[in-house]
């Protein structure tokens, strides 16, 4: 890494005229976590303890690039602000790839100590010599800073076993695990008094979206809105690490009951896959456990990140990003039961003075009263007659990012094929979500941090999430209209971690 970082920067200082044509890093983002330095993967061990979230994830200690997997750890009190810690489980004979974290609180693992119960992390042990991935155990005393391995808990001997979700059943008073048969794109379920001793109870899939691997999985409970009163459902999602919506990584859902051994989709779900996010860069998102009594959210973060081009995108000296948090809701519309998602309330402390805009679209481009890369733009839009919507983000070389609606179509975009400089062959891409824009009107929230979008389409029924990674300079922001008029009312916020 230093013999690296010292070859670039003689190449910066003895030739300058190639240096400034090659892409650089893009500006940290501001209110996402990224960690210091290094690789970032898959968000772990998602656990509420004593008034800390702690983020836990998939983390390259020694190098920008996937390796050495241990995870990472960082705490939050209140999932704004984070901060980075020191490895919490690191790699030893065995690679600690994803899993979940819980709190004990019934000592069924006899792990707790002094009265108070232990952080139990549950993870896949990568064995790159035997080529076998099985379950680990480790449990921490002190808030989750250190852990003590307890050791392997389910060995099935397959080189494709992995990511175990737990959570407490309390119907059934057991543990549930669901981890996954990567290869098979198929979900096991297991149960367990104790952590330690694990039964097989049932497996779903193939099912829905199908790809090389399936990864990641979560299983929760959650009201329905609009459904019958006091109705509540399960979800099930799961990552695919290709052929997802937008063409590369992504996560898809099932809507279904649990009993504690089994999950049953819904009748009439169907076959085809139900999307978490129609971007690029939203995978293996997992939710956080434990979440206080009196906070009865579901709250998930993903990885903003695609394995296509994961390892090349051009920063430094981290590499990989979280999703911001987001709040999971189910509801039932005339389609069925599907999920929304919003920015957890928490970011709105970010936010610095608003400014309003209500204006006429046309073909010439409009400024919007929008400064900086760290921007929150609630935008409230009738498409009138036009053909096309369109809000550019300009940088300073002419790179442009693209969000669009186009009516006649139903479509909600993000284009990125000339977001900025060349780096991989997977990266220029245009994602779009399905969106009923008969009414010819649609309500966008956008979040944008220096190199990331999470757009949020009407309330949060559709998302997309795109990384962007600009050739340099500011960003400008404009909205025009093509083949007719529309109109727009927005409010934007500058948003600041600090």
């Amino acid at each position: 890494m230093i013999l690296r970082l010292a070859t670039i920067l003689v190449a910066l200082a003895t030739a300058a005229p190639i240096a400034a044509q090659a892409p650089g890093p893009d500006p940290r983002p501001t209110y996402h976590f990224t960690p210091a330095r290094n690789w970032l993967n898959d968000p772990n061990g998602l656990v509420y303890y004593e008034g800390e979230y702690h983020l836990f994830y998939q983390y390259n200690p020694h190098g920008d690039r996937w390796g050495h997997m241990s995870w990472g750890h960082a705490v939050s009190r209140d999932l704004v602000h984070w901060q980075e810690l020191p490895v919490a489980i690191p790699e030893t004979d065995v690679m600690a790839f994803s899993g979940s974290a819980v709190i004990d609180w019934k000592n069924s693992s006899g792990f707790g100590r002094d009265g108070k119960p232990a952080m139990v992390a549950i993870f896949t042990g990568h064995d790159p010599k035997a080529k076998n991935q099985s379950q680990y155990v480790a449990y921490s005393n002190d808030r989750g800073r250190t852990f003590t391995r307890y050791g392997k808990v389910l060995d099935i001997g397959s080189s494709e076993f992995r990511d175990p979700k737990v959570f407490w059943h309390e119907p059934t008073k057991r543990w549930v695990m669901v981890v996954l048969m990567a290869a098979e794109n198929r979900a096991m379920i297991y149960t367990s008094p104790d952590l330690k001793q694990w039964q097989y109870a049932s497996s779903f899939g193939p099912a829905g979206g199908r790809g090389r691997y399936w990864e990641c999985p979560d299983l929760f409970e959650l009201p329905v809105e609009g459904g019958a009163p006091g109705e509540k459902r399960w979800v099930l999602s799961i990552n695919l690490g290709d052929n997802a919506v937008g063409g590369g990584s992504g996560g898809q859902y099932f809507v279904g009951d649990f009993d504690g051994t089994r999950f049953t989709p819904v009748p009439g779900w169907g076959s085809e896959p139900q999307w978490m996010d129609y971007g690029a860069d939203f995978y293996a998102a997992i939710s956080w456990n434990d979440l206080p009594k009196n906070d009865p959210r579901r709250i998930w973060i993903g990885w903003a990140n695609d394995w296509r081009y994961a390892e090349s995108i051009p920063t430094y000296p981290s590499r990989g990003a979280m999703s911001v948090p987001r709040t999971v809701a189910l509801r039932k519309t005339a389609e069925g039961y599907r999920i929304a998602q919003a920015p957890v309330r928490e970011l709105q402390a970010l936010r610095g003075s608003k400014r309003e805009t209500k204006v006429t679209l046309g073909e010439t481009p409009v400024d919007l009263p929008i400064e900086g890369g760290a921007v929150e733009l609630q935008v409230d839009l009738d498409t009138g007659t036009a053909e096309q919507v369109a809000i550019a983000l300009t940088d300073g070389q002419g790179y442009q990012t693209l969000i669009g609606v186009n009516p006649t179509v139903n479509e909600v975009f993000i284009d990125r094929t000339r977001s900025g400089p060349y780096f991989h062959n997977g990266f220029a891409n245009r994602h779009v979500a399905p969106v009923d824009l008969s009414g010819r009107k649609v309500s966008l929230r956008v979040l944008v941090d220096e190199s990331i979008i999470e757009l949020f389409i009407n309330d949060g029924t559709q998302t997309i999430t795109d990384r962007f990674f600009r050739g340099g300079g500011p960003l400008r922001w404009s909205v025009s209209a093509r083949g007719g008029t529309a109109s727009m009312n927005a409010t934007a916020w500058p948003l600041s971690a600090r």
